[in-house]
């Protein structure tokens, strides 16, 4: 199992440091967002740290070093290059396009009641099959060691 922060919401925390330096243009504000995109998505989670740390000072300081706290504390979570040569998702788009089709369409319809484990078992299910992993679903449940553990 691999833990993620989408990278739309990393980008869009990268947005917010940068739109506390009122001291840069709109088009130097831009220039450092996608910098520190391009770094996330070579894994370069340290260098994107190190920067917003570099421009952690003036009356906006408090507000960057939240989120800069909040890259430290998910840093485990951004390893977007990792997960892009395993060619998995790493926005929201298809996650949330899952979630709201199955959410929506498959748990939430008229006279259906679901208990939780059911629920997410079924979401679960849904979601190797909308991201074309179904093969590696049966292959993971038939395997020797999955058959040991149960």
């Amino acid at each position: 199992m691999h833990e993620l922060l989408d990278f739309d919401h990393a980008v869009h925390h990268l947005g917010h440091v940068a739109a506390r330096r009122k001291d840069w243009s709109a088009k130097a504000r831009t220039r450092w967002r996608t910098q520190q995109r391009r770094l996330l998505l070579r894994g370069e989670v340290e260098q994107v740290i190190a920067a917003v740390q570099g421009i952690c000072r003036g009356r906006h300081s408090k507000a960057i070093r939240t989120q800069r706290d909040s890259f430290i504390k998910n840093k485990s979570r951004m390893a977007y290059a990792k997960l892009l040569a395993m060619k998995l998702p790493i926005g929201s788009g298809a996650i949330a396009s899952a979630v709201r089709r199955v959410m929506n369409l498959r748990l939430k319809g008229p006279s259906l009641l679901w208990c939780r484990a059911s629920a997410e078992a079924i979401l679960l299910l849904r979601s190797y099959d909308k991201a074309g992993r179904w093969k590696m679903l049966k292959q993971m449940a038939t395997s020797p060691r999955a058959l040991l553990e149960a």
